[in-house]
C-alpha cells in the first residue's frame, strides 16, 4: 500500500515537474473562502461529509467501531449522485466471470494509466461488498432461479452488472443504506446533520486536518457557520458536474469537497480526465444543467446508435461496436456530428419492444415520455454530456490523502482505479469498496493512537485577507468558459481561453455576499482553473481527454498521471509521474486496446 501521508508517491520511472509559460493567465487560488467566524462548535471522532454510497457506507461501518460519528450532507440524505445511477454496480458475481477479467476490462478502459494495485483491490473485494449490500437490504433484480440478474455495459466482456428496479439501481442502493441508517438514528454514537455545506477544512499549525467549517441552514439547534472538530475527516461529496453547462449530475455536484481539499493543500490527481457520457437525451440548443441520462445498459440490451441518415456508425469503428468504452463512443459521436453538421445523433431501441422496455427500463421510458419521446416508437436524440470526474483528491489504498487526518472516497477521490476513463458501473463499486477500507484504516489508527484528538478551538490557517468569492450570478460564465474550452473536445488554444476567461472572473471575485450559492460558484471557479490548466499541459489524447491538436496517445511522454498541489502562496505546482508498466502491458494485451487508444482511425 502506498502511503500518501508524507507527500507524492514514488513513480515507476522518474517523473518531471511541469512548467507553465510565464504569461500563463491563471490566478492564485486562496487558502479559504470568505465566511463568518464560526459561531458554534461540535466534535466527533470522525466526520463523514456526503450521503451517497461512499459516505453512507463509511458512516454505517464506523458507527459500530468508534464512539462518535458525525455525518453531514448538503441537502437531504437521498439527494446525491448515487440516487441517479441507472445502470448498476459491476462485480464478478457470475461463476463464469473472474476478478482477473474484470481487472482486464478496467485497465483497458483506463487507457494505460490506472493504478493496477487499486484496480486489483476493487475487483477482488467487490463481489463480497455487493453481497454485504444485499445482506443489508438492497434488493437487486433476480433471475427466475433467484440469482442476481446480470447484464452487460460498454467495455465489459462479461455480464457482470447487477441492477435494481430495471434502471433504478442507485435509488435502491440509496434507499437500503438510508433505511439502515434510520434504524440506528437513536444511537448516540452517530449524528446526522442535513442541509449542511462544508465551506473549508480546519487544520492545525502542522497542516493536519482536524475538522471542517460548516454552514447549516437553520436545522435543529445549529444555524449559520460553525466548526466541527474530528480526529479524521472523510470527504465523500461527489463530483464537479455543475462546472459544465450540461451534465448528468444533480445540482448539488459543485465539487465542494474537492475544492476544499485543493485549497487546504491536498494533492489532486487526474483532474483533466472527465468522462462525458455518450448518450444523454438531447433537449435542444438552449438546454442546460442536469440532463436526462440514457443508460448504456440500454445498448447492453441491444439498442444501437445511428446518425441522421440511419447509418450505424459504430459498426467497424471498434470490435465492441456500440458497447465500446464510453470515451470511444463519445468521440465517435462527436466526430459523426462534426462530419454531418448536426448537434446530436440517435439511439434506436424500437426493436426491443414496448413490453421489454417498460419492464427493464421503466424510469428511462417514463422520463423520455414526459419529455415527448417514446423509446418504443421514436429514435431518441442523444449527445455527449459531462458525467463523471475520474480524478480528484489523490488517495492511497486506504483512502488516505496527502494531508494527515484527511480521507476521500467515491467520486471526490482519485484512487487510481479509473485511470483516464471509468469503466461503466465501476463507480458505485469503488465507493463501496474504499468506504470499507477507510473505515478499517481509521479504526486501526484510532486504536493505535495514530489520529490524535484535535485541539479546540482551531484558528483557521491562512490570512483572513486571503479570501475571495465569486458572485453566484457568474456561475453561468464559469460553465460557458469550461464547456467551450475544456469540454468534450479540447485544444491548446481552447484550454488557454478557458483559463483566461476564468482569470478574468477571478479578478472580479471578492465582493460577493458569503453564502452557499457564492461558495458553490467559487468552488467551481477554483476547480475550473485547475482542470483547464491540467488539460492544457497534457499534450495527447487519452481516455476522457480529447485534444484535436494532439489526436493520438503519446506513451513516451504522457503515459502517466499529473498531480497538482496548491503551494502556500496560492500557486499551483504540477508534477508528472509515469504509470506502472503493468497498467500498459495489461491493457495492451487486450484485443481492443489499440482501438480504445485511438478510435479516430477509420479501420478501428
Amino acid at each position: 500500500m502506498t502511503d500518501l501521508s508524507g507527500g507524492l508517491p514514488g513513480p515507476a520511472r522518474a517523473g518531471r515537474q511541469l512548467v507553465l509559460p510565464q504569461d500563463w493567465p491563471s490566478r492564485r487560488i486562496p487558502r479559504r473562502l470568505t465566511a463568518a467566524v464560526p459561531g458554534w462548535s461540535t466534535s466527533a471522532d470522525v466526520i463523514v461529509v456526503g450521503s451517497g454510497i461512499a459516505g453512507l457506507s463509511c458512516a454505517l461501518l464506523l458507527r459500530r467501531r468508534v464512539d462518535r460519528v458525525l455525518l453531514v450532507t448538503k441537502t437531504v440524505l437521498s439527494e446525491g449522485s448515487t440516487q441517479w445511477a441507472q445502470g448498476g454496480i459491476a462485480a464478478a458475481l457470475a461463476p463464469e466471470d473472474s476478478p482477473e477479467e474484470h481487472l482486464h476490462d478496467t485497465l483497458v478502459a483506463g487507457a494505460g494509466v490506472c493504478d493496477v494495485d487499486a484496480v486489483r483491490v476493487l475487483v477482488t473485494e467487490g463481489a463480497q461488498r455487493v453481497r454485504e449490500l444485499v445482506a443489508l437490504g438492497a434488493e437487486f433484480d433476480r433471475t427466475a432461479s433467484g440469482e442476481i440478474s446480470l447484464t452487460r455495459e460498454g467495455g465489459h466482456h462479461r455480464d457482470r452488472i447487477a441492477h435494481a428496479g430495471g434502471d433504478a439501481t442507485g435509488a435502491e442502493i440509496s434507499r437500503a443504506l438510508i433505511a439502515a441508517l434510520r434504524r440506528v438514528v437513536d444511537d448516540p454514537g452517530i449524528e446526522v446533520v442535513e442541509h449542511a455545506m462544508v465551506v473549508d477544512l480546519l487544520q492545525d499549525p502542522d497542516e493536519r486536518v482536524v475538522g471542517v467549517t460548516l454552514h447549516v441552514l437553520g436545522e435543529g439547534q445549529l444555524d449559520g457557520v460553525g466548526a466541527a472538530y474530528g480526529r479524521a475527516v472523510v470527504l465523500a461529496t461527489g463530483g464537479l458536474g455543475q462546472i459544465y453547462s450540461s451534465t448528468t449530475n444533480p445540482s448539488v455536484a459543485t465539487g465542494d469537497g474537492m475544492a476544499a481539499a485543493l485549497r487546504a493543500g491536498a494533492v489532486m490527481r487526474d483532474v483533466e480526465f472527465v468522462q462525458f457520457h455518450p448518450t444523454v437525451l438531447w433537449l435542444g440548443e438552449g438546454a442546460h444543467g442536469q440532463q436526462p441520462l440514457i443508460s448504456e445498459a440500454l445498448r447492453g440490451e441491444g439498442a444501437f446508435l445511428v446518425d441522421a441518415d440511419g447509418d450505424r456508425f459504430m459498426s467497424g469503428l471498434h470490435p465492441l461496436a456500440d458497447l465500446a468504452p464510453r470515451d470511444v463512443v463519445a468521440r465517435a459521436i462527436v466526430a459523426r456530428m462534426r462530419e454531418t453538421g448536426t448537434d446530436h445523433v440517435f439511439l434506436d431501441a424500437r426493436h426491443l419492444g414496448v413490453a421489454f422496455l417498460q419492464k427493464r427500463f421503466p424510469s428511462i421510458v417514463a422520463s423520455c415520455r414526459s419529455l415527448g419521446f417514446d423509446p418504443a416508437t421514436d429514435l431518441l436524440p442523444v449527445a455527449p454530456a459531462q458525467h463523471y470526474a475520474s480524478g480528484g483528491v489523490h488517495t492511497d489504498l486506504a483512502g488516505r490523502s496527502s494531508l494527515r487526518g484527511l480521507y476521500a472516497c467515491g467520486e471526490t477521490s482519485c484512487t487510481g482505479v479509473h485511470g483516464a476513463n471509468r469503466l461503466a458501473s465501476n463507480s458505485l463499486l469503488e465507493g463501496l469498496v474504499f468506504a470499507h477500507r477507510i473505515a478499517d484504516d481509521i479504526t486501526d489508527r484510532l486504536g493505535g493512537g495514530g489520529l490524535p484528538a484535535a485541539p479546540d478551538p482551531v484558528v483557521p490557517v491562512g490570512d483572513s485577507t486571503d479570501t475571495a468569492l465569486l458572485a453566484s450570478d457568474r456561475r453561468v460564465d464559469v460553465q460557458r468558459a469550461m464547456t467551450a474550452g475544456s469540454g468534450t473536445v479540447r485544444t491548446a488554444a481552447s484550454t488557454r481561453a478557458s483559463v483566461g476567461a476564468l482569470a478574468v472572473l477571478a479578478d472580479s471575485a471578492a465582493h460577493a455576499e458569503p453564502g452557499p450559492q457564492s461558495w458553490e460558484t467559487t468552488n467551481l471557479l477554483h476547480l475550473g482553473q485547475l482542470l483547464a490548466t491540467m488539460a492544457h499541459v497534457r499534450e495527447e489524447t487519452r481516455g476522457g481527454h480529447l485534444r484535436t491538436d494532439f489526436p493520438g496517445p503519446d506513451d513516451a511522454d504522457w503515459r502517466g498521471n499529473i498531480s497538482a498541489l496548491r503551494a502556500s502562496d496560492g500557486s499551483i505546482g504540477l508534477t508528472f509521474a509515469y504509470a506502472s508498466p503493468a497498467a500498459a502491458s495489461c491493457a495492451a494485451s487486450h484485443p481492443t486496446a489499440a482501438h480504445a487508444a485511438d478510435p479516430t482511425k477509420e479501420d478501428a
